[in-house]
């Protein structure tokens, strides 16, 4: 029986120490990669002491040494290398045999799983260096039992979040998963990380960090189907035996002995990869192999959970979404690993990518990067431009050419023969239809029918498509689910309810086909309905992706204003209310805009439901500041019934603010007497009660007429509802309209100062400019 342990020779332990020095690890490095715990076994090794035997195999085998030249006196039956058979037959414990599987494959897995070619890098990347733990859902969104009526009132925040918040509770991290369940099927949206978790727990094993008893097999299920013969039927184990020879296991005696023990795990990836025509075959030999091996353990990936693709015994989870903290520790590692830069300023870089991350303005941009894919687009982007994209529907064309044609060429991916036939040009037409078909609708959310209906609408606009209605019905059937399985940009959220993964791409691809109009006139005309919508607040996005995307947006900011000047045209009181406003602006002689000024004195008058403050007002003038601290006084004055010292006090600190920065000296005089006229600290409580009760109500009635006389401002304006709810709009309207103007879009210079001198004007007003 062969020795228990071995221990190096002084010439053995002289070669080690300079293999050791030349890969500059540190001896706690070392018994990381061997997987033991302490350094100990590792002291030993170097002081020339026996320590158990696969561990020095293993330490021999991290060195890049022959163990055989390392050993003092090795082991005559360990000196055959041609054929594992004769070990195997040496070998009494199976525990044994896994040891020096492990030991043989530990380079080839570790070179397999080991690395990633990450989109757009040049280099290979370690997996190590870039992984992120994921996290579970235990319970599948798209297997929920929902009517689709049920979802017609989300706001449009609430879209992506649907059907995550349900089964939140279910969410577990991704190694106790796999720890829980022997089989398991891992679902998830084009990159999302399946591939990556499965050669990371792959990688893990073979480090002996998780499942150390098991030997780590790892397949890409396209890689076995090219592997496929016409004269040969598919055989997994055949397919497992020619992985093996390359690395040294001839025997396929050993690959059954360790399957029939239970002591492989299997991954394998990329269900969903492999072409109908060879699909069922090889699915077919999964199925048969698994029931035959059924003690070991399998895991497996696909994008959709199909049931032509089950597994028996097989449970389904979902790779979930990145939580906030996922997030922040990929970009971490992302700028440290791949920017180049060195680590400190690599993480500054990553702190500024997260807090602009977070600015309100990029609430979509955030909800879109919670898959690895996207986040990585999104670093890759930052770091080469020092900022995210001016244009978002840059970032989102980037994106859809990722996920309708890069992602499945890098992988050397051939899908299905009807949906391969669809260019890409082709693909984004059918998108934007379908987009703006729902999104016209307010249908964040359709059924199965609905969809496959537009996309029947659409097929059978290319040549060559039949117009048999079953034909029709097949086809648009087998595009659905090829969009939603291959690039993940539609998706089902429960059984047999459909919407775009994100509520941004919906909103993207609707901008795009409101763009792609093929003339000029069928543009006008896509303009013209765009508008109508301007004040709907759901319209927001696609107002703002589409005059980024237009070659020249001078059509639509002069449509979207002549649309909201007439929101308000109609009403003599809200035309009287603006000429005031305007009246007012140009008393306050100001540098800034002209319209400065009259966002000011709109947003001053505090009608109900109407924004506290108007970017336009964002710059104020001496005689504006005036008027805000006034109407705040006016306004304190008049709510509280019961006054004690404290509030009659903080009038007074107010007004003595205020008697600061007034300059007329009538109305300075005027005010000044009102403060005169407070109780000051001198007061009994007796003779305050007694001001406040006798004399209180006059002073705030006086302070009402002194401002409304000198300064034109008190509550004198009072909206009715229906008013109130069309100044909301107004206002909200206005506001899209800068936003668009300063959203990077391509605005001649005539155009844009035109739209900023005359915002905000009444009726009368306009006409005039326009015949002057």
């Amino acid at each position: 029986m062969a020795k228990r342990s071995l221990q190096a020779s002084p010439s053995g332990v002289k070669k080690a120490k300079q293999h050791f020095a030349a890969k500059g690890w540190t001896q706690e490095y070392l018994a990381n990669e061997v997987g033991i715990k302490t350094r100990q076994p590792i002291w030993r090794f170097f002081a020339g002491q026996a320590i158990e035997r696969y561990t020095f195999f293993e330490i021999c085998t991290r060195l890049d040494l022959d163990w055989r030249e390392i050993a003092l006196n090795p082991p005559l039956e360990y000196t055959r290398t041609d054929d594992l058979s004769a070990e195997e037959h040496e070998l009494s414990n199976l525990d044994e045999l896994v040891h020096m599987v492990r030991s043989r494959r530990h380079e080839k897995v570790r070179h397999q799983c080991g690395i990633l070619q990450l989109l757009d890098i040049s280099r290979p990347v370690s997996l190590e260096q870039v992984y992120i733990d994921v996290n579970i859902l235990e319970q599948i969104a798209s297997q929920q039992w929902l009517d689709v009526s049920d979802l017609g009132n989300l706001h449009p925040e609430d879209v992506d979040r649907f059907g995550l918040g349900k089964i939140k509770e279910s969410q577990i991290p991704g190694m106790q998963a796999v720890e829980k369940y022997h089989k398991l099927r891992v679902l998830g949206k084009p990159g999302c990380g399946k591939s990556t978790f499965l050669k990371y727990l792959s990688n893990q094993c073979n480090f002996g960090k998780f499942a150390a008893e098991q030997v780590p097999i790892f397949i890409t299920l396209r890689d076995f189907a090219d592997s496929l013969r016409e004269d040969k039927p598919a055989n997994l184990l055949e397919y497992i035996h020619q992985e093996f020879l390359t690395s040294g296991i001839s025997q396929l005696s050993t690959i059954k002995k360790l399957l029939q023990a239970g002591r492989v795990l299997l991954l394998v990836d990329g269900m969903d990869e492999v072409s109908n025509e060879e699909g069922i075959i090889i699915l077919n030999e999964m199925r048969r192999f698994f029931d035959k091996y059924y003690k070991n353990q399998f895991i497996a990936s696909c994008r959709v959970a199909s049931h032509k693709l089950a597994l028996k015994g097989f449970t389904d989870v979902e790779i979930a979404p990145f939580t906030e903290e996922q997030i922040i520790i990929f970009v971490r590692k992302w700028f440290v690993e791949l920017s180049g830069a060195s680590a400190t300023n690599a993480l500054v870089a990553a702190s500024q990518f997260m807090e602009k991350l977070e600015l309100p303005e990029n609430w979509r941009f955030r909800r879109l990067v919670t898959t690895p894919l996207f986040l990585h687009l999104a670093c890759s982007i930052y770091h080469r431009e020092k900022k995210f994209p001016n244009k978002q529907a840059e970032f989102y064309k980037q994106g859809m050419d990722l996920l309708l044609g890069k992602w499945d060429e890098s992988k050397g991916i051939e899908r299905d023969q009807i949906y391969r036939g669809i260019l890409l040009p082709q693909k984004l037409k059918l998108l934007s239809q379908v987009a703006l078909a729902t999104f016209e609708q307010k249908q964040y959310f359709f059924t199965q029918n609905v969809i496959e209906h537009h996309i029947g609408d659409y097929m059978q606009t290319l040549k060559e498509t039949s117009i048999d209605p079953e034909e029709i019905h097949h086809v648009s059937t087998s595009v659905l689910k090829a969009i939603e399985s291959q690039h993940g940009i539609l998706a089902e959220r429960a059984h047999g309810i459909f919407s775009f993964s994100y509520l941004a791409l919906q909103e993207y691809f609707t901008a795009r086909k409101i763009v792609a109009s093929h003339n000029l006139q069928a543009l006008g005309s896509s303009l013209s309905g765009l508008v109508d919508h301007i004040t709907d607040p759901y319209w927001r996005e696609i107002f703002l992706l589409t005059s980024s995307m237009l070659r020249s947006a001078d059509s639509l900011m002069q449509l979207m204003k002549l649309q909201i000047d007439a929101l308000v045209s109609q009403d003599p009181y809200l035309q009287e209310f603006l000429a005031w406003a305007s009246k007012k602006s140009e008393a306050n002689p100001s540098e800034t805009r002209p319209a400065v000024g009259r966002a000011f004195y709109l947003a001053l008058t505090r009608a109900p439901h109407l924004v506290p403050h108007f970017a336009l007002a964002c710059s104020l003038d001496q005689g504006a500041l005036v008027d805000a601290a006034l109407d705040d006084l006016l306004q304190e004055s008049l709510i509280k019934q019961n006054k004690d010292f404290f509030y009659v006090h903080a009038l007074a600190d107010s007004l003595s603010n205020i008697l600061g920065i007034v300059v007329d000296l009538g109305f300075r005089k005027a005010l000044q007497k009102l403060s005169d006229q407070l109780p000051n600290s001198d007061h009994t409580k007796s003779s305050f009660d007694h001001w406040c009760q006798n004399n209180y109500a006059a002073w705030a009635k006086q302070l009402q007429l002194e401002i409304s006389t000198h300064r034109d401002i008190s509550n004198q304006w009072e909206f009715d509802s229906d008013q109130q709810h069309v100044l909301q709009s107004y206002y909200t309207a206005n506001q899209l309209l800068l936003d668009c103007l300063n959203s990077n879009s391509e605005v001649t210079t005539s155009v844009r100062e035109e739209i900023e001198s005359t915002l905000l004007l009444p009726q009368e007003e306009l006409e005039k400019r326009e015949w002057a």
